[in-house]
């Protein structure tokens, strides 16, 4: 089933919820998310929904504070699986064998996002040994994401491992350079998982655009979104027809925004600074032109 990039991640959002908060010591709570509102006497101090820095952490100690009502970094759990996939740091010995990227560039995403990242690197010869992983890593996961090997040729036996574990949907969003996706809750405590396309640079479009909010939400963030920007495009651009796309680019002096050459590059990943929105059905943008923007660092992220 296909999809817009915006159904899906309604679809998502409506699978994850605030995790249920409870007192922490303040050294603990330090960038967790605070639960309640603060006050001293009737002023207003401490915001719910707003991340927990030292500046937080020196403000609820001169108020006698010992501890604050936080929701606890969500556990997820990442799990890559293909039998095709080499550590990084041994040799690529036979034909087809490719470095496994995801896991890493996944497990430190969700860390950036404010969870509590878990990498499990696995090489599964059937489905009941894959079953038994994603079994073992539930009872120490608030979510569970997985990818495969880059041309998908896991997602066939990762789907027929959810499928039995819960109530799974296999969707495909309208998005250049992404592919399937499975989504739903799974095992006893019905814990979200998503299932993401083995290429790495759709791996990190969907932690973007569907994990990362997922996340966000459930550590109770008043900023679920990556702040957002309408500038000046510097180049002009051209999209695939008939699909949105997320386009690597950097930010440029005097609110503009520079597309990188090479969108199939895995360097765009770590060069890129922001993603130009461009909507399905536009195909050319020229220099000159007014683009929505994500914006993906900035000081206070």
């Amino acid at each position: 089933m296909n999809s817009s990039v915006s159904e899906l991640l309604n679809q998502l959002l409506a699978i994850s919820h605030p995790l249920e908060p409870f007192d922490m010591p303040l050294l603990d709570a330090h960038g967790a998310t605070l639960a309640e509102d603060i006050y001293a006497g009737e002023r207003l101090v401490l915001r719910a929904g707003s991340r927990i820095r030292s500046t937080q952490i020196g403000l609820a100690a001169s108020l006698g504070l010992d501890r604050l009502p936080t929701r606890p970094h969500p556990r997820v759990v990442v799990i890559s699986a293909g039998d095709d996939l080499v550590e990084p740091g041994l040799p690529l010995i036979k034909d087809g064998e490719e470095y496994e990227t995801n896991s890493w560039l996944l497990t430190t995403s969700v860390r950036e996002a404010g969870a509590t990242g878990y990498r499990v690197h696995t090489i599964p010869e059937n489905h009941s040994q894959l079953k038994q992983i994603v079994e073992d890593q539930l009872v120490r996961a608030d979510m569970i994401v997985i990818s495969g090997e880059s041309q998908d040729e896991s997602f066939a036996l990762i789907t027929g491992v959810l499928a039995e574990m819960g109530e799974i949907t296999e969707i495909s969003p309208n998005l250049a350079e992404s592919g399937q996706h499975n989504f739903g809750l799974i095992g006893p405590d019905k814990t979200p998982v998503i299932t993401l396309p083995g290429d790495p640079i759709g791996a990190f479009l969907s932690i973007e655009l569907f994990v990362r909010p997922m996340i966000r939400t459930m550590l109770g963030a008043s900023n679920v979104f990556r702040t957002g920007a309408k500038l000046k495009l510097t180049d002009p651009v051209i999209s695939p027809a008939g699909v949105s796309s997320y386009l690597r680019a950097v930010l440029s002096d005097k609110g503009m925004v520079t597309p990188l050459e090479d969108q199939s590059d895995l360097v765009t990943l770590s060069d890129a600074t922001a993603l130009i929105a461009v909507p399905e059905g536009v195909e050319n943008l020229a220099a000159g032109d007014i683009v929505d923007v994500m914006i993906l660092e900035r000081s206070n992220n």
